[in-house]
């Protein structure tokens, strides 16, 4: 064997040594590994950065974090920007890219690698000539984990704070430290604005307004305490809301094409944001009415059924709740509930998961969402055992049916007219990741065929009997 093949047989080995040790670590410290690797992640950061020449360095950013809202509130901010003639970026969980021209994201991560984080930011300087503004999707993990080092922030959001993402965190307490990360960044950064803007009916918002030296706040609700952008005059509908907002001098009068209390917050979240830009109310207006939905975030699907179909992300017992409070089902129908839990994931929202829609929903559909090398089975049943605390029972109003294609045939088989269909946890995703395997997914799509071929089969005239 000559100099060239030895070299190739060290380096294998040492390969197959580094992916054993690693194996062995990530058993030995379970979920402690990710933060017992905290020196890689910086360092690795750091030399991603220092390959690309920090590409970030001169960009101003617009982080938003929060364990509900963060895309959509990014939309609305990015949407807003471009309508107004500036040239931004964003990267959130949904998608990537400049202006109008934004990529689906694929993987499952909100906030990518930070490799693949600073490529993407130089392939839009280099595609848009120059950008203005970067709106950044920020979870608690990539904070945690340096994945946005080297990318400063001008200004931060806060949307709300709940229980999410304890599998990797532990307790409560360190995933809001790691959400408070965003803030001090943004307070860090000298040449910026040091602007912290954050949701004060949040009960931990005083954490947030600590952290920044100019702090702006929204509400849903005036607040006679603090200084709040609220909106006035409120009028919701099954497609949207209006309502006004007024901040010293300016008047604003607010069109939002997305439905949902939340909505209006993440609006007013969105037009501060604007207003920090230094937009005129006319280009903060035009911006928010300009973005008609996001892609999986309460997505209605119209195939000529005459019930409704809904899509939505929601995986998280508060984005449950809001989602129940805020849903337009005819009172006259039903609401069957399609959904399922991830593996690897946070086990304790399980049982919530369930009550919540065991109280909400007059149907249960349970299935995978991302079981990973969980068993699926169990993960099923510990949601179901949170409805059945509420009066589901199992084959009469609560249903398990692993194969998530199949489940969402027998929820839309079951639906009668003036129903509805909410499918639940995925959205956007574009895969499911199972044991063995990771398929391509596209529920939008699934959901479409699915009650095409239904509404096909039923339009068909029955075969006459054939008589002796």
């Amino acid at each position: 064997m000559g100099p060239f093949g030895c070299i190739i047989m060290f380096m294998s080995k040492r390969t197959a040594i580094k992916k054993t040790t690693k194996k062995i670590a990530k058993k030995a410290l379970g979920k402690q590994y990710d933060r017992a690797v905290i020196p890689k992640h910086y360092s690795t950061a750091a030399l991603a950065n220092i390959k690309r020449h920090w590409p970030a360095k001169d960009l101003k950013v617009i982080g938003i974090t929060g364990t509900n809202g963060k895309t959509t509130t990014a939309h609305l901010v990015q949407r807003m920007l471009t309508e107004a003639g500036q040239s931004a970026g964003i990267i959130t969980t949904v998608g990537y890219g400049v202006g109008n021209r934004i990529e689906p994201q694929i993987t499952h991560m909100t906030s990518p690698s930070i490799e693949v984080l600073l490529d993407r930011i130089i392939a839009m300087k280099e595609q848009a000539g120059r950008l203005d503004w970067l709106v950044l999707e920020v979870t608690s993990q990539a904070l945690s984990q340096f994945r946005i080092l080297g990318i400063p922030i001008d200004i931060a959001v806060m949307t709300n704070v709940t229980h999410e993402h304890i599998d990797y965190h532990l307790t409560f307490r360190r995933y809001l430290q790691a959400k408070l990360k965003l803030f001090k960044l943004a307070a860090k950064n000298k040449t910026g604005r040091q602007l912290g803007i954050i949701n004060y009916d949040d009960s931990h918002a005083p954490w947030f307004i600590d952290e920044v030296p100019n702090v702006m706040t929204y509400s849903l609700k005036a607040t006679p305490e603090a200084p709040v952008a609220y909106p006035q005059n409120l009028k919701l509908t099954p497609t949207g809301s209006r309502f006004k907002v007024k901040l010293e001098d300016d008047s604003y009068d607010i069109k939002c094409q997305l439905p949902g209390l939340f909505n209006v917050a993440n609006c007013l979240a969105a037009l501060l944001v604007g207003r920090a830009a230094g937009l005129t109310p006319a280009q903060i207006e035009a911006g928010l009415a300009s973005l008609t939905g996001v892609e999986g975030r309460m997505t209605t699907i119209d195939e000529g059924q005459k019930f409704a179909v809904v899509v939505d992300f929601a995986h998280t017992p508060d984005s449950f709740e809001k989602l129940f409070a805020n849903l337009s089902a005819d009172p006259a129908g039903r609401t069957i509930c399609l959904f399922g839990s991830a593996g690897r994931r946070d086990r304790l929202k399980r049982s919530a998961q369930g009550q919540i829609a065991g109280r909400h929903a007059d149907i249960i559909v349970l299935t995978e969402e991302d079981d990973r090398d969980e068993d699926g089975v169990e993960i099923m049943d510990q949601i179901a055992r949170g409805a059945e605390k509420v009066g589901k029972t199992r084959d009469r109003d609560l249903f398990l049916i692993g194969d998530r294609q199949k489940a969402i045939a027998f929820a839309l088989g079951l639906a009668k007219a003036k129903d509805t269909v909410l499918l639940l946890g995925k959205g956007h995703e574009k895969t499911i990741e199972r044991k063995k395997e990771t398929i391509d997914w596209n529920e939008i799509k699934i959901a479409r065929r699915l009650l095409r071929q239904q509404l096909k089969a039923k339009s068909k005239p029955a075969k006459a009997k054939k008589t002796a």
